[in-house]
């Protein structure tokens, strides 16, 4: 896990730290009001996920929000993932989005939009256009998902 490897590899905590502190002081001179997320792939995997952002925080890496990836494969399964943004939303008190997945999208969503405190902003299907597990079928078809959007649009959406 990491960015830009080796330096950036989790293996080398200070360097990848220096990279994201950088990455947030970019952000920062740019416009102090745009939130900096922390997005890790490591949906369900509580431990992991806490050694990561117990790390960069030791650091001095700020972040306002924590975003996560979810594939079960590698990631654990729905009640891991659940188990891990509840802990986490306890631990750090930011709020959390599972911006990148593809199965499961009314569960995913129902688990993220069920955390304590509101504290589950939102989430991001990856590759919507994909072949796999998207809007459109090999033929150009529209899939159920593309129709998903709809149904999850009018449950989830918050009015301002």
């Amino acid at each position: 896990h990491g960015l830009l490897w080796p330096d950036g590899h989790i293996g080398n905590p200070d360097k990848l730290a220096g990279l994201l502190v950088a990455g947030v002081e970019g952000v920062e001179a740019a416009d102090p009001e745009i939130p900096v997320m922390m997005h890790i792939a490591l949906g369900g995997q509580n431990a992991e996920s806490v050694f990561w952002l117990d790390n960069m925080i030791a650091r001095g890496v700020r972040f306002d929000i924590i975003g996560l990836s979810h594939y079960p494969r590698w990631h654990g399964t729905l009640d891991d993932l659940k188990y891990n943004l509840t802990d986490l939303v306890d631990r750090y008190r930011k709020p959390v989005n599972v911006v990148e997945y593809l199965d499961f999208k009314e569960p995913i969503h129902e688990i993220v939009f069920s955390l304590p405190g509101g504290m589950g902003q939102g989430t991001c299907i990856w590759e919507p256009i994909g072949w796999r597990g998207g809007w459109f079928d090999r033929e150009g078809n529209a899939t159920r998902d593309l129709f998903d959007y709809e149904t999850l649009h009018a449950k989830y959406l918050v009015e301002e």
